[in-house]
């Protein structure tokens, strides 16, 4: 009887640290969003293609901003794609954000340009309910990109305009590169792709992926704290009591090694090619 509630005790002990854990915030974790293709209106071009303007349907993670009742007809010299959201508030100036299929289907060049860098882009027809707009350029397929606060980069130690690697775990886990970091106090933490990056990845709207940090490693979200983690951005560089040629073929600049640490004759080669600069911790 004696065991039993000890055991009893136990497990609602366990069940408690469980429960407390997985609430817990896992502040080096960023939620994915995904695009679909969609088109920003200056408010001229809004109240050109609509009645009233722009409706707003239902809001979108970003603050402030959110997705019209609204769609649009994107016309290109080889073809079109029908109801295409309209985002709103309305802009300075009319973009539309594309993906590099619907470049080809609309016969327009995929040029992958940041939010608001549209000099020199293709051009395209969009048609409303209540008229058509000619636009001379403003064709983009969006340069992927994570919003964060202020706050969120002094955490990752990254500044508006960084370019960072991120990492997607899962069956078809991958690192992407050339990532964009925006910074604004009105921003809310978020890794912005567009459907055909999700697919490639496996991810899907709201999956956690982590910035790729330069040599500092811990373990992967949900496993143990062990040194068979892949790279992401933490409080700590904890470093590495054995440095294996995975490791090192992972590193970016700089490998953590803790005291005592072992680096495998295959990992030195590797770390030799590239350059990595290995720092031992005291």
């Amino acid at each position: 009887m004696e065991q039993d509630l000890i055991k009893s005790i136990a497990a609602r002990v366990a069940a408690e640290l469980m429960r407390t854990n997985s609430s817990a915030p896992r502040r080096h974790l960023i939620p994915t969003g995904v695009s679909n293709r969609h088109v920003h209106l200056s408010e001229v071009h809004a109240n050109m293609l609509f009645t009233n303007g722009l409706t707003k349907y239902r809001d979108l993670s970003q603050p402030g901003q959110f997705v019209a009742a609204e769609t649009v007809i994107l016309a290109g010299p080889k073809g079109s794609i029908e109801r295409v959201r309209v985002l709103g508030p309305a802009r300075g100036q009319t973009q539309a954000e594309i993906s590099v299929s619907d470049a080809y289907k609309l016969g327009v060049s995929a040029d992958i340009r940041e939010s608001g860098d549209i000099q020199g882009t293709s051009g395209l027809t969009i048609i409303g309910s209540n008229g058509s707009v000619q636009l001379d350029g403003g064709v983009i397929v969006a340069k992927r990109h994570i919003h964060m606060t202020p706050e969120d980069a002094a955490f990752f130690q990254v500044q508006d305009g960084d370019i960072v690697q991120v990492r997607a775990a899962g069956e078809r886990g991958l690192i992407f590169d050339q990532v964009a970091v925006r910074v604004n106090k009105n921003y809310a933490l978020e890794f912005h792709i567009d459907f055909e990056e999700a697919n490639a990845a496996g991810l899907k709207q709201g999956d956690l992926v982590s910035i790729v940090d330069r040599g500092v490693y811990c373990a992967a979200p949900g496993a143990d704290d062990t040194d068979s983690g892949y790279p992401i951005r933490n409080e700590s560089k904890k470093g590495l009591t054995l440095v294996t040629e995975e490791a090192a073929k992972n590193a970016l600049d700089n490998l953590y090694i803790k005291p005592g640490g072992i680096i495998t004759p295959l990992a030195r080669d590797i770390i030799k090619e590239k350059g990595i600069k290995v720092i031992y911790l005291k």
